[in-house]
């Protein structure tokens, strides 16, 4: 027992169990990552707190901080609100479509540019692809406008057709009818 007794105190002997110092080599321990985990999340809230804690905001402050979150919401309504209105007038929309059709190609870009950088990850390809598509709209607005004049003339009353002299009932000439025979005989005709 004496040479097992050694082997077995190489390998597990004072208080150490080599497997697992070993294994830890290659493996993160779980629960020492979890103690990390927490208290790098304890030190983020210490922070944030520290960065917060007896600032009061005054007017000017507050003002900014609304007006840092108006962009996004402006941009995603207006850009409904042009959906709406292109609906409900399309030739008002057309025609402000037309004056966007006269800005230089240099302003678009610095356009782009500006709102890449504010919103982040915009390219430049989308915004041409848009100016091609605001000038193939424009370029349909006259069909457009002749469709709704063709669809507004359909709605337009007319008069209703003069009522047909009520048909007499009759048989065709030359053919026999057996079940009109036997109405006419039945009410006395």
């Amino acid at each position: 027992m004496g040479l097992i007794g050694r082997g077995l105190d190489l390998i597990f002997g004072d208080g150490r169990n080599v497997i697992a110092e070993t294994a830890g080599i290659f493996r993160e321990n779980a629960e020492k990552a979890g103690d990390r985990e927490a208290a790098m999340k304890a030190a983020a809230m210490q922070q944030f707190a520290a960065e917060f804690a007896g600032q009061r905001k005054g007017l000017f402050d507050r003002i900014i901080d609304g007006a840092n979150r108006l962009p996004r919401p402006i941009l995603a309504f207006g850009t409904i609100a042009l959906f709406v209105v292109a609906m409900v007038d399309p030739l008002w929309f057309s025609s402000r479509m037309q004056g966007l059709a006269l800005v230089p190609e240099p302003l678009w870009w610095l356009m782009g540019a500006i709102v890449s950088f504010y919103f982040g990850a915009r390219h430049q390809a989308k915004g041409q692809e848009f100016q091609t598509s605001v000038a193939e709209t424009v370029a349909r607005a006259a069909t457009v406008s002749r469709n709704i004049e063709v669809l507004d003339g359909m709605r337009t009353p007319k008069p209703a057709p003069a009522a047909a002299p009520a048909a007499s009932v009759a048989a065709p000439a030359g053919e026999a009818n057996a079940a009109l025979d036997a109405w006419r005989a039945g009410n006395g005709r």
